[in-house]
């Protein structure tokens, strides 16, 4: 039986050794990924994201907790960012969720960025494709926390938590653009410590001068103490009602698929170039006249292009 064939049957191992195949770019990855493509699309995705310390890993931890009562099967992808020097990544998320490791119903799978901007992995995308076919009803995507690089939770959850603390430094550190934007239930954790009231408050108003079909609904919480768990599982379980409703749900899946296809040529042309001798022989006498002043880069750029189509 081949490892597709075990994951079907909800096999965490072959998940796991897909996933690896995947990351690393392995001989064979792109077949698995139009497999994998034609069977998922069945699980729920759920983003968590928010500035470090604003405690989404214990959030996301009594989330799935809550979740697993209901016999929900649920994955959950714990992005951690990669040392630009070692290339390696701490992935302390998998220890702070270590509870969850001996629960059937529960895959951790932690990820580093590899020095992929947007506050997830590159292969991000593709393990929830894996995840999502293994058979998982939900799966949570955590971000690494970066601040104002989180945009791209957006384009790969269908239901995204922006979790904030009181007493930061600024008072609501997620008010920068953008990233008001992208959060479709905004959660005030430790909200047991000094100032979380005008958080709340500060935040409505944020929202109320924002321009959304269906305002946000923010949740005041402990996670630490398991108080607004409940709220914020059914403030997720109301927005993905919202969305299947008003038609956005598949609206936004669309959306996901073009962006998808867009990245795909985007790094296919990278590799274009990049991989063959005669093109990289060019690129380098470009790069060169680029920096000496005597072309511009977008002159160069199309001169590429153009070789690339004929």
């Amino acid at each position: 039986m081949d490892l597709i064939d075990q994951l079907k049957e909800g096999n965490k191992r072959a998940a796991a050794k897909l996933i690896t195949l995947v990351e690393n770019k392995m001989p064979g990855y792109e077949e698995v990924l139009k497999e994998v493509h034609k069977l998922s699309g069945n699980a729920y995705v759920v983003g968590v994201t928010g500035p470090p310390g604003s405690g989404k890993s214990t959030l996301t931890d009594k989330l799935v907790k809550s979740l697993r009562k209901s016999g929900k099967n649920i994955a959950i992808i714990a992005v951690d960012p990669t040392s630009p020097f070692t290339g390696g990544s701490i992935l302390g998320d998998r220890i702070r969720m270590n509870d969850l490791n001996l629960d059937p119903g529960v895959f951790i799978r932690s990820m580093g960025t590899r020095g992929h901007l947007g506050g997830l992995s590159e292969s991000t995308r593709a393990a929830v494709k894996i995840l999502d076919v293994m058979g998982s009803e939900y799966i949570f995507i955590e971000t690494v926390g970066v601040g104002q690089s989180e945009v791209e939770i957006v384009k790969n959850a269908d239901t995204t938590l922006m979790v904030l603390v009181p007493g930061l430094g600024d008072d609501i550190q997620a008010i920068k653009a953008g990233i008001m934007e992208i959060g479709d239930v905004f959660i005030i954790n430790k909200s047991d410590l000094d100032g979380a009231n005008r958080t709340k408050r500060e935040v409505e108003m944020m929202l109320d001068l924002s321009h959304y079909e269906r305002r946000p609904r923010v949740v005041m919480a402990v996670a630490m103490d398991n108080k607004g768990i409940d709220e914020v599982v059914e403030a997720v379980q109301e927005h993905h009602d919202f969305l299947v409703t008003s038609g956005q749900y598949h609206q936004n899946r669309a959306v996901t698929a073009r962006d998808e296809i867009l990245e795909i040529i985007q790094v296919q042309t990278m590799k274009n170039v990049l991989e063959n001798p005669e093109m990289n022989k060019e690129l380098e006498s470009l790069t060169r006249q680029v920096a000496l002043r005597k072309m511009d880069p977008y002159t160069a750029g199309k001169y590429i292009l153009d070789n690339i189509q004929g």
